[in-house]
């Protein structure tokens, strides 16, 4: 999926392993498993007026983000932040269940996730600066959200083995 392959490439998968103390290939595999689940997440609430336009206002304080990111220098405190809008009270509960899932199994997503979240939406922001006038003209926010996911706002999208419209939908009581 080419939106959870541009965080790939943002980063330092190495101190991402180090981080989670895992080897980097599992630890790619987690920030694609988390990725999409934040996206999802985003997604989700992009569906509404009133989500679309928190996510809009989230995004002019998180641009300016790199073409590389330093995990050092990210705001854990800002992506907890970021995870209780996007999962609401489910924050724990998605990490929790990412981390049942046999391809990441022991992977601490709790940790994991609010490193990634500023990161995502770093990245939203700057496809949402370089796309410019097309995206306010189509499906806006839900439809940049559905590009980094793999398709356009319908959901039934996978990041590795793990539906993430499933996962959500049964986290938020959706039919997805």
């Amino acid at each position: 999926m080419a939106g959870l392959d541009d965080i790939l490439g943002m980063l330092p998968i190495d101190q991402v392993a180090a981080k989670l103390g895992v080897d980097p290939a599992t630890a790619a595999q987690a920030v694609q498993e988390g990725g999409g689940a934040i996206l999802g997440g985003l997604q989700r609430n992009a569906a509404t007026p009133e989500g679309a336009s928190a996510i809009d206002a989230a995004l002019a304080k998180h641009s300016g983000l790199g073409d590389s990111v330093d995990l050092d220098q990210v705001d854990t405190a800002d992506g907890e932040k970021i995870l209780g809008h996007v999962f609401g009270g489910q924050k724990d509960q998605v990490a929790q269940t990412l981390t049942s899932e046999p391809q990441t199994a022991g992977i601490d997503f709790g940790k994991l996730l609010p490193m990634l979240a500023p990161i995502i939406l770093g990245l939203l922001a700057k496809k949402k600066q370089t796309g410019g006038a097309a995206q306010e003209s189509s499906g806006g926010i839900g439809d940049l959200i559905g590009g980094l996911l793999g398709g356009g706002s319908g959901g039934g999208q996978k990041a590795g083995g793990i539906d993430i419209g499933g996962l959500l939908g049964g986290l938020f009581g959706g039919k997805r």
